[in-house]
């Protein structure tokens, strides 16, 4: 135990448990977000997670449960505007994040007597990982992991070809908002590590460089968990010894992952 309690008081291993913890999480939601096309959707949620804050500030609730009924939503909003067929949902996306997001910080700056650190909400502050934020990632990362692991035939069946899917009888448009919970939750576990504007990017570039290796669904899901926790390595290493943002670092690192990973295959296929 005290070894246990040196480690988490050490703040470079804190923040090192907590991002492998995200990546843990992110690699097999990413790798939906990647079969399904849903980069955008998922930016779009990311960007609504300051407009979270933003609440939980003036309703006095955690960040995190903030972030995630904000993102929730946002979601079940998207839902019902695509059904008016009256924008086509890229457009939708487009105006729904950026509204978020600049709703949020007008929201904020109502608030004088609540200081809010912008830059380490936008693009993380991993270093600064405290032992609730450890409690709120694994909490978060545990309730995903268990929910995938249960829906994992659905959800790929639906993912690969939802017509098929619903002749089968698998609950597709349930799946989907169940889907959407679990992005919530990660959104809110990971806004601490790259921050609101880099989410996105880390749930896409270790899942899509997994693609370029992957034999199946699921060696797909390990490989970009393994890609997650390079990301996570690496970043933590290049911000400590040249002094770089570690959110930032950790998405630039990932982003070498994939050059490295797609620019090799190719020259192997050449």
């Amino acid at each position: 135990m005290p070894i246990i309690n040196a480690i988490l008081d050490d703040f470079f291993w804190r923040a090192l448990i907590g991002g492998l913890g995200v990546a843990l999480v992110a690699g097999p939601l990413g790798c939906f977000v990647v079969w399904r096309r849903m980069a955008y959707f998922g930016d779009t949620l990311a960007h609504s997670a300051l407009l979270g804050i933003a609440l939980s500030f003036v309703i006095s609730i955690p960040l995190n449960l903030g972030v995630v009924i904000t993102c929730i939503i946002l979601a079940l909003a998207l839902v019902l505007f695509s059904r008016t067929k009256a924008l086509a949902t890229d457009t939708l996306l487009g105006i729904l994040a950026h509204s978020a997001l600049a709703i949020g910080l007008v929201t904020l700056s109502f608030m004088p007597d609540v200081r809010v650190d912008l830059t380490g909400l936008l693009f993380g502050d991993l270093l600064a990982m405290s032992r609730k934020d450890l409690f709120w990632i694994y909490g978060g990362a545990g309730l995903v992991l268990i929910l995938l692991a249960t829906l994992w035939r659905g959800l790929l069946m639906s993912t690969i070809h939802e017509e098929l899917a619903r002749v089968e009888g698998v609950p597709v448009e349930r799946l989907r908002l169940v889907l959407v919970l679990m992005f919530s939750v990660v959104i809110a576990v990971a806004m601490k590590i790259v921050g609101v504007l880099l989410i996105t990017a880390l749930l896409i570039i270790p899942a899509a460089t997994a693609r370029r290796l992957a034999h199946n669904p699921e060696h797909m899901v390990g490989l970009a968990m393994i890609f997650g926790f390079v990301a996570v390595t690496g970043g933590l290493s290049l911000s400590w010894y040249l002094d770089t943002p570690a959110g930032p670092s950790v998405v630039v690192t990932a982003f070498m992952a994939f050059l490295v990973v797609y620019g090799g295959a190719g020259k192997v296929r050449g």
